[in-house]
């Protein structure tokens, strides 16, 4: 019953926008298998805090995925407008995790993972992260290295 309270919240707040102030986001609750997707509604106007917490929660058991997240979209998965967050250097890379489309998206599918939702980003990144490890981002590394430096001293 609350996944259906939830997902008609969500789907109300797309239509209708948010009844918070417009500089917040929401977002569903996760399924943890891979291939589960579902249709939260993340607000274009994003809230950086609230989507670090949310990854914070997602890569509990991997926080070098946040960095990564940090280092590679500025925690955003959507611009202002609505539209997925592409890559300055390469325009394949999409979303929150930067997960590029010409390498990835076919495996995505199969596994049937969307790669343009939040959610599917996440759970592509940590089936990516379980498999590789931070390799596919290392072009990055020099930022997320960083911040892991800077925790270790801390």
């Amino acid at each position: 019953m609350i996944e259906l309270t939830t997902g008609v919240v969500f789907l109300m707040s797309s239509l209708y926008g948010n009844a918070q102030s417009g500089n917040t986001q929401m977002i569903a609750p996760q399924d943890s298998q891979i291939g589960a997707t579902t249709t939260a509604d993340i607000s274009t106007s994003t809230s950086t805090m609230t989507m670090e917490a949310y990854l914070r929660k997602e890569f509990a058991d991997t926080p070098i995925l946040v960095d990564i997240a940090r280092c590679e979209s500025s925690f955003h998965q959507f611009d202002n407008s609505g539209n997925i967050i592409r890559g300055r250097v390469n325009s394949a890379d999409i979303g929150v995790m930067q997960i590029n489309e010409k390498y990835h998206a076919e495996y995505a599918k199969r596994l049937g993972v969307d790669l343009y939702t939040l959610e599917g980003n996440i759970h592509y990144a940590k089936h990516l992260y379980a498999e590789q490890g931070s390799q596919p981002w290392i072009s990055s590394s020099k930022c997320w290295t960083a911040g892991q430096v800077a925790l270790k001293t801390q």
